[in-house]
């Protein structure tokens, strides 16, 4: 009866070594996934950050130049 509780408890072990093993593996996609979509939202504001400077800056020299 011994043994069978012992192979019980190390299979139960195993397994839920298993499952956690599992789920760490899909909180790091996730975690990438994130991170993915956050360095996308940056490299859009800055890409509209640059925009907008060089409207700016096209105002100014059209300012400048108008006689």
């Amino acid at each position: 009866m011994t043994r069978k509780a012992l192979l019980a408890v190390a299979l139960g072990t195993l397994l839920a070594g298993v499952g956690c093993h599992r789920n760490t593996r899909e909180s790091a996609k996730d975690d990438v996934e994130r991170a993915g979509e956050k360095t996308e939202d940056a490299a859009e504001k800055a890409g509209d950050k640059v925009e907008d400077a060089a409207e700016k800056a096209g105002d100014k020299i059209e300012d400048a130049t108008d006689d």
